[in-house]
This record gives C-alpha cells, sequence and structure tokens, in this order.
C-alpha cells in the first residue's frame, strides 16, 4: 500500500495513501545521527536538528516557522536518535501544500545564524543539565555507555556539555553539508493524498537539490566477556536500575523472535515481570523491558525503579525470571505475546504518522520495506523453541550489563547477584 519513487539525485519518496484518514503526514528522514559523530563532535547531529527550526530566508524565526503551521491546525516537530534525524508536519489534507512548503524550506534554506547558534548553544547544555537531573533518563545513557563502551553507540545523542560547548558554527555547517543530500534522505508521506498531485508539487522543490557521497558505516564492537556493573550514587528517593544484554540488530534473522521473547518477559500488565515484581512481590511502580535494534547491533534491556533497601532483592528477582524463561514457555504465553504484538501494530499504523515512519524508516535504515502481513506472517511463524534460543543466546552471566542510580554506594553484593 505504497508508492516508491526515487528522483534523479537519489531522494527517495514514499507515498502511501490511506483514503479514509482526514490528515497528511510529512516526515523526512535524513541519514544523521550521533553514531555518524566523532568523539568530539558529540551531539552535533542535534544540535543542527535544532537549528533547522530557527529561520530561513523567508521565514527568519522560528516563530513563523511555526506559526505558518499551526494556523492551519497542524503540528510540525523533529527528532535525532542514534542513526536518524526526522522532521515531521501533520495537517489537514487540505493544507498539505503548507506543510510541503515549509518543510522543504526548512530542509534546504535554514540560515543556521550566528546569533541563534549561541543561542540554541544555552538551550541545548539546559537540556543536558535537565536529562542528568533524570534518573530514569541518566539510568538509560549509563546502560549504553556500558554496553558499547568508547564507541558511537555508546554515547549520549544529545551530546556532552564539553562537545556541545565548543562546536562551530563552521562544523555545523560541514556536518549537513555531510549528512544532508538527497541520497542520504527519505521523504514518507502518508493520509488522504493523490499520487499526480503530490510529485507535481514535490518534485520543483527538491529536483535541484544536490546529490554527495555518503558515509553509512560507524564501528561497532559488541563483545563482551565478563559482566559489567556501575553504580551512579545520588540522593533521591528511588533506585533506578536497568540491566542490559547484547541483542540483535535490524538484518538479525532472530529479530523478531527477541521482540517476542521480549513482549513475553517484560511487555505490558500481563508479562512476567509485571505480575511477578510489581503485582506479586510489589517492589516497583514501573518495571518493563524493551528491545532496540541498530544497523549492526542490538540490546535487550530491562528497567525497574524500586526502594533503595530492596535493590538487591528486586535484581534477584529479576535475574530468576530471566533463568525461568530460558526453561519454559507456554504455548499460551507465546501466543498473547503475538497477539499483543500484532494489535498493537494495528492500532499504531491508523494514525498517518505513524505509518509514514513506518515506510520511511524502513527505507532508509535497511532498504526493505515489510509490509503489515509480512510482519505477521513472520510474527506467527516464531515457535516456542525459537524464543528459547533466543533466550539461551542473549541471556548470559558473561554479558550481563547493570547500571543502577540512586542512594546507594556498595556494589559488591549487586556483582555477586550478576549470575544465571
Amino acid at each position: 500500500m505504497y508508492t516508491k519513487t526515487v528522483l534523479d539525485n537519489g531522494l527517495r519518496i514514499i507515498t502511501s495513501p490511506m483514503p479514509h484518514s482526514r490528515s497528511v503526514s510529512l516526515v523526512i528522514l535524513v541519514g544523521a545521527g550521533s553514531c555518524y559523530e566523532s568523539k568530539e563532535e558529540a551531539g552535533i547531529s542535534h544540535f543542527a536538528e535544532h537549528l533547522f527550526f530557527k529561520g530561513t530566508e523567508r521565514r527568519p524565526t522560528s516563530k513563523e516557522i511555526s506559526q505558518d503551521i499551526e494556523g492551519v491546525g497542524g503540528i510540525i516537530n523533529g527528532g535525532t536518535d542514534k542513526e536518524l534525524t526526522i522532521f515531521w508536519c501533520k495537517v489537514a489534507s487540505s493544507h498539505f501544500p503548507v506543510a510541503l512548503d515549509v518543510l522543504s524550506d526548512l530542509l534546504l534554506n535554514s540560515r543556521f545564524d550566528n546569533k541563534e547558534v549561541e543561542r540554541e548553544r544555552m538551550v541545548i547544555i539546559e537540556e543536558i543539565k535537565m536529562n542528568l537531573d533524570l534518573p530514569q533518563q541518566r539510568v538509560n545513557t549509563i546502560i549504553d555507555e556500558l554496553l558499547w563502551p568508547d564507541q558511537p553507540l555508546g554515547r549520549e545523542v544529545i551530546g556532552y556539555k564539553e562537545t556541545v560547548s565548543s562546536i562551530t558554527r563552521k562544523q555545523l555547517l560541514d556536518h549537513v553539508g555531510r549528512r544532508y543530500i538527497p541520497n542520504n534522505t527519505v521523504l514518507s508521506i502518508a493520509g488522504d493524498i493523490q499520487y499526480e498531485e503530490l510529485m507535481a508539487q514535490i518534485k520543483p522543490l527538491f529536483d535541484k537539490w544536490a546529490t554527495g557521497q555518503v558515509s553509512t558505516g560507524y564501528t561497532t564492537n559488541a563483545k563482551q566477556t565478563k559482566a559489567r556493573l556501575r553504580v551512579e550514587s545520588r540522593d533521591i528517593e528511588q533506585v533506578h536500575l536497568c540491566l542490559a544484554v547484547h541483542g540483535f540488530s535490524h538484518f538479525h534473522p532472530q529479530r523478531f523472535a527477541l521482540d517476542l521473547l521480549n513482549t513475553v518477559l517484560g511487555g505490558g500488565m500481563s508479562s512476567r515481570l509485571f505480575t511477578e515484581i510489581r503485582e506479586h512481590r510489589g517492589l516497583a511502580y514501573d518495571i518493563h523491558s524493551y528491545t532496540e535494534h541498530f544497523l549492526s547491533s542490538g540490546s535487550f534491556a530491562i528497567y525497574a525503579g524500586v526502594d533503595p533497601n530492596k535493590i538487591e532483592i528486586a535484581v534477584e528477582a529479576i535475574i530468576e525470571e530471566i533463568s525461568q524463561i530460558k526453561q519454559e514457555i507456554t504455548t499460551s504465553e507465546l501466543t498473547r505475546a503475538k497477539e499483543l504484538s500484532k494489535g498493537r501494530l494495528h492500532l499504531r499504523l491508523e494514525d498517518s504518522r505513524n505509518v509514514a515512519l513506518w515506510h520511511g524508516s524502513q527505507e532508509i535504515l535497511t532498504q526493505q520495506i515489510l509490509s503489515i502481513d509480512d510482519v505477521i506472517s513472520i510474527v506467527d511463524a516464531v515457535t516456542i523453541d525459537e524464543l528459547k534460543a533466543v533466550a539461551e543466546e542473549i541471556f548470559t552471566e558473561s554479558g550481563f550489563n547493570l547500571a543502577v542510580t540512586g542512594p546507594i554506594k556498595e556494589e559488591t553484593t549487586l556483582r555477586q547477584l550478576l549470575k544465571i
């Protein structure tokens, strides 16, 4: 239910008609993220993303950019991740020309004014400070550093105060020149659209955008020979912990099996972790697990916020659940996991923005777009034996990583608990 068109300069355009929808969502996806940055320029992709919203020749201020979209009832925003930067806009279908004009102007004509660079530098430093004050955010940062030490995947997407303070306007423009090229970009559009009308408006805006050479790889090393632990002591009410192991990439044949294993263990209120740790033992209000997939690596992580006096009990209980899932997974659990995964996918793709992201992110990351039916077929075919094999592969004593932040200092007991 989509059409892929490639312009002469390499820009890929994915159009996904949703005749029942009254909205249109446009998503621009660029292969620019923290994984493609040097250590000295950590945070430059996120810095640049902010500056794209700070003014163009036709719309000199951020207010003029936002008011053109909000003036027709739309939403505009952006985001930076490890492998991607996105800019998106959602409007009523009749206002598609406005959204296209604003997003293309933002992407191709941003000024990166010196005053805005310095002002936004201060804003991002405050954002970094805010994240440092959020223990849930901080423990996620620490776990990435444990999983991928001294590697791009282990760095903060937002960067660090030292690097953001030193990045110059020239570095920002050089970064944009390297990464923001049409053959490293996907424009994905979903909603109440007509293909011919769309292309007639899109081509004049983008066909003169100059192509270039782009680097698509980055260094990754997921090898680990012993468990890793880091405790960051803080004077707060809870201990926040994240227990993680290396997982699978976007291209791994068992990545869908890993996602189902995640659902059984910690996805939703009927999962094993939620049932045992929260409902039966009352150890945590928030406990869940999640997977992340990247181009050549991935992770499986469990998060919980617990009483400082019960951190050892909580970690021991989590490890016990991991041990048990390696031994037994029931047919009913697998069925529930499959139905939950398929149902959430259907619900998510009722929204035009999510459809645009679904198609666009697959195209730019893997160059292969799976349909809903493709994914459902893969999910339905996963067996209990596959889940147990995946659990056996990823859950090893030498592969555990435990990040903890909160009012504790003793590490010895926690280190001893990292065994199965």
